[in-house]
């Protein structure tokens, strides 16, 4: 039985780098890719599409209503079954249009229905690549899953030497070949993410909670379903919406939290559990509102049940990944636990830090392994944190099949 080709879709825009397209479909086709090519109209003025669709052998998407005698929509058929879709070369203009969510061309449109990885490989003089509202945009895309494919110094066609040039048709399809393997890298594979806070009651009006806000946990969830995997997600309160394709099961407390997890365990054959569970309940709750007055003789607490160490008396060959907030002797306290709860790893963190951590989009972790292995991160956005801790994870798994 004949494998199907992997689809590519490549959006070219009107940089003078255009004629390096040529080159990156060539480049994919000797890797035995389906190239499907987007223009954005201007770059039809520099380039004529019969010369793509020619070097392609499909047709060349330009016109959305363009008279194709078609009942399919055209971007939303060319984007169901793809594997990736690069922008090369990128303007400062597309990048703009896909910050902003404007979608009045084929390019734009396609980039807002594609629903699978997408990597953008700029090409522009140097001041502009450089501009501050550049560079937002980039970082904005990049904080979205994004992947850039960053451009080279060299001559640029205005005749300056700078930062600009687009990379080499050959680099932006070897990475690109890398995302695509990563996008499948955990096919068949069912991750278990828990994320955000949870909230013990006092009464229907007051209750104790932490102050994560869930962001870890959600990019963890997206990042596994970015490579491939089946997602169950089990958060918290959260302001966060996730990916369409993951199933959010939400709760409030950590009993209600330990009940989802032991309902899913079984099913996942990979858990993190970066939620942080209230480790104290209150013995009772008020069906009405406590008075002032009453407070003192009816606060009493117990402790919570420590999900994460019963999952680790029950884990088998399954993956289990702990999350550590600590203030202080944070590798001490790391791997006191990951051995105690019998984890692969603990991912921990200084949350007296206040750039980082809670409420922030960054954080700085160490990664410790039972083996007393650790892997030390800069500040990065929790996007890159979770990619890094997905890829420690997918090098557990290359162990355990090798």
């Amino acid at each position: 039985m004949e494998v199907p080709k992997k689809i590519i879709i490549l959006g070219v825009t009107s940089s003078i780098s255009i004629y390096k397209a040529c080159e990156i479909i060539r480049e994919f086709q000797k890797e035995g890719l389906d190239v499907h090519v987007v223009m954005t109209k201007n770059a039809s003025r520099l380039i004529s599409p019969r010369l793509f669709s020619t070097l392609s052998g499909n047709e060349v998407l330009l016109d959305l209503f363009e008279e194709t005698g078609s009942p399919s929509i055209s971007h939303i058929t060319l984007t169901q079954g793809a594997d990736l879709l690069l922008v090369a070369p990128a303007t400062a203009n597309i990048i703009g249009k896909f910050v902003s969510g404007v979608a009045d061309d084929a390019l734009s449109t396609v980039y807002m229905a594609a629903d699978c990885p997408v990597v953008v490989a700029p090409a522009m003089n140097e001041r502009m690549y450089l501009h501050r509202s550049t560079y937002k945009n980039i970082q904005r895309l990049k904080s979205a899953g994004v992947k850039f494919i960053e451009p080279d110094k060299g001559y640029l066609a205005c005749g300056d030497e700078g930062l600009g040039r687009l990379a080499s048709p050959r680099e932006i399809v070897k990475k690109c070949l890398k995302f695509i393997n990563k996008a499948t890298s955990l096919n068949h594979k069912c991750v278990l993410v828990t994320a955000g806070p949870t909230r013990e009651f006092f009464d229907p009006v007051r209750f104790i909670s932490s102050r994560s806000s869930g962001k870890m946990g959600f990019e963890l969830a997206e990042e596994a379903l970015r490579r491939g995997a089946e997602v169950i997600l089990i958060s918290g309160p959260s302001h966060i919406t996730p990916h369409r394709g993951i199933k959010l099961i939400k709760v409030q407390t950590a009993k209600e939290m330990r009940t989802e997890v032991m309902r899913s365990f079984d099913q996942a054959d990979i858990v993190m559990m970066a939620a942080a569970v209230s480790d104290f309940t209150f013995n009772t709750k008020a069906k009405q509102k406590i008075k002032k007055r009453e407070l003192s003789k009816n606060i009493k607490l117990g402790r919570t049940q420590d999900i994460l160490a019963e999952l680790g008396r029950k884990k088998g060959n399954k993956i289990l990944i702990g999350f550590a907030a600590e203030t202080e002797d944070l590798k001490k306290n790391a791997l006191e636990k990951v051995k105690e709860k019998n984890l692969d790893f603990i991912v921990a963190n200084d949350v007296s830090k206040t750039d980082i951590g809670f409420d922030s989009d960054e954080n700085k972790v160490c990664i410790y392994y039972k083996s007393g292995k650790s892997v030390l991160t800069d500040k990065k956005s929790k996007l890159e944190i979770s990619q890094i801790i997905l890829d420690e994870i997918e090098d557990i798994i290359g162990e355990k099949s090798g």
